[in-house]
């Protein structure tokens, strides 16, 4: 059995930035030369999360609209008052989505449906520089 270990870097802008990953993910796939197995991506940190989406503007809207009514930024949270970040919103909102998918390799291919694309959200109320990790296990 083949291992591949990589990471993706790029900048958010925070605020419940939702960027597209699929493209990048593709190219680590290819990158590993693995041919059939698993794609795990992970992200370490506490404000960022994965997962999947019909990655089209009026559902993107949706989704920040979503985590503004059932988590907004203005709330009451413990941890704004024992840190200074006031971030303490981000860290549920990631949370509840969670830092890491793994998706199905078959053919060289992660095994998506055809409207379904991965997705990073950045909680954080910051611009941030963000690092996912990749890791893929199977043949090649």
């Amino acid at each position: 059995m083949a291992v591949y270990s990589g990471k993706i870097k790029f900048g958010t802008t925070g605020n419940t930035d939702i960027i597209e990953i699929t493209g990048l993910l593709s190219k680590a796939v290819k990158d590993s030369s693995i041919r059939n197995g698993l794609l795990n991506v992970f992200v370490p940190g506490a404000t960022g999360a994965l997962t999947t989406i019909e990655y089209e503007p009026g559902l993107v809207a949706d989704l920040k609209a979503f985590f503004t009514r059932v988590l907004p930024e203005t709330g009451i949270y413990n941890h704004n008052l024992t840190h200074p970040d006031s971030n303490g919103h981000s860290h549920i909102r990631a949370s509840l989505i969670g830092p890491s998918i793994t998706i199905p390799v078959i053919d060289s291919k992660m095994n998506l449906g055809v409207w379904q694309q991965v997705i990073f959200i950045d909680f954080d109320n910051i611009p941030r520089d963000r690092e996912l990790v990749v890791q893929m296990v199977g043949e090649k």
